[in-house]
């Protein structure tokens, strides 16, 4: 793979809050000999590599060695999917880490006469969802409702809720909830 000097000058620049114009000021160098670099454009000699980092300060050692951060995954195949919860009710989370995000979006797949429990499920978010196939009934708070393809839900998930498969047909749901709470 390629070492693209260019795309990493700029990422170090930014990161460090500066504009093409303070680190060719900074750096004692003309404001397009960076942008040239920048889009690859120049290919600039260690010396004057050298000057331009001096504007950040970064040594070239750090320049070459520093490890780029990892591209964002943001397609997902359906083995690539978390299983969260497996048996009569799977739960399958796009994504893995949900830590620094503010939505969790999930895959789920009702067995036939597979139920949440009948102790009301309360967590502080919200929640929606799309039934996809099959019939589930929804219980939130003293509201009850049996939902179908394309019916959906919506709530604040405080409220005390549950989700039970209805007939004997599978219920899938792609539900999404905000803050990821599960």
């Amino acid at each position: 793979m390629d070492f693209d000097v260019g795309a990493r000058l700029r990422a170090i620049r930014e990161m460090h809050g500066l504009s093409q114009r303070e680190l060719a000021k900074r750096a004692g160098v003309s404001n397009a000999s960076v942008s040239l670099i920048e889009q690859n454009r120049s290919s600039p000699s260690v010396g004057s590599l050298k000057k331009v980092l001096d504007g950040i300060p970064m040594s070239l050692a750090d320049f070459f060695s520093m490890e780029q951060a990892p591209r964002e995954q943001v397609f997902f195949r359906a083995e690539e999917l978390v299983v969260i919860s497996d048996g009569p009710i799977r739960y399958a989370q796009v994504g893995r880490d949900l830590a620094s995000r503010a939505l969790q979006i999930i895959h789920e797949r009702y067995e036939p006469g597979a139920d949440t429990g009948q102790s009301m499920l309360r967590h502080a978010s919200e929640e929606g969802g799309v039934v996809l196939r099959g019939k589930l009934e929804v219980t939130i708070g003293d509201q009850r409702r049996v939902l179908g393809p394309g019916d959906a839900y919506y709530f604040n998930s405080r409220l005390p809720h549950r989700f039970r498969t209805v007939g004997d047909e599978v219920c899938e749901v792609v539900s999404a909830c905000t803050p990821p709470s599960f």
